[in-house]
């Protein structure tokens, strides 16, 4: 169980070692392949993912449906949220749409753990708040954003939840998680490339200037990372938080 130890993940990472202790025995380290669901629809939850590297896409789906990614969860966090707090499904949908790895562990046995310790269960919940926040400043910049804007915000998520500059993402996929044509994503990467702020291929974005794709996304990302690291008692001096970069030097990677 050395993710566990070494903290890759950073929900696992922030709680005390008894309430992880709690957990190790139940968890098994699992790959997580591009496009893997890991919660399907109106189906019964049976497991909770921690991620440790790669991006699970949480999609919203209509009676029409049309689809919309409403939430991405990393190595920040844990998929699960519905029967955490007590439902057995969800709505949406959760799949892999960059490929890591993490670790798995059944409802059963987190809800014992659960029953144990309320720290866990005020760890988790605090995680699931934090979530909601990432999904209400989504519908905002959903609404009120350009598309040059919400890429922006949506790369710099992406490259909080990943070790590498590297996003490997395809336009068509972006234009599915924005809500957008696949010509408008493309034109609006092709202008984040125009100011040397990312390198864009056909199945590949890498972040060549966190600063300056921070300032393109300008009001648009921020305040979700900001109260995740209030919440879980992370702080930056300066300047746009990145809880994910701040808890890697905490915690040590």
């Amino acid at each position: 169980m050395d993710g566990i130890r070494n903290f890759q993940n950073h929900l696992l990472g922030s709680m005390p070692e008894a309430d992880r202790l709690l957990l190790e025995p139940h968890m098994s380290f699992v790959d997580l392949p591009l496009k893997m669901p890991l919660e399907s629809p109106n189906t019964p939850i049976e497991s909770c993912f921690f991620p440790s590297e790669g991006i699970a896409s949480v999609v919203s789906t209509g009676r029409n449906g049309k689809s919309i990614e409403v939430g991405l969860i990393g190595r920040e966090g844990v998929t699960g949220s519905a029967a955490i707090l007590g439902s057995t499904q969800s709505p949406d949908a959760i799949f892999m749409q960059v490929a890591g790895n993490g670790h798995q562990i059944s409802i059963r046995h987190l809800k014992e753990a659960i029953r144990k310790s309320p720290g866990l269960s005020e760890t988790l919940t605090k995680f699931i708040y934090s979530f909601m926040v990432q999904t209400s400043q989504t519908a905002l910049v959903n609404g009120r954003a350009t598309i040059d804007e919400r890429l922006a915000r949506w790369l710099l998520m992406a490259h909080d939840r990943v070790s590498a500059p590297n996003l490997h993402i395809t336009h068509e996929f972006l234009s599915l998680m924005l809500g957008v044509r696949r010509p408008s994503v493309t034109d609006a990467l092709h202008l984040l490339e125009g100011r040397g702020l990312i390198r864009s291929s056909r199945n590949e974005v890498v972040v060549r200037d966190r600063s300056g794709l921070e300032a393109a996304a300008d009001w648009c990302y921020g305040v979700a990372e900001a109260e995740y690291n209030r919440v879980f008692g992370f702080y930056a001096s300066t300047g746009t938080v990145s809880a994910l970069s701040m808890l890697d030097g905490k915690l040590g990677g």
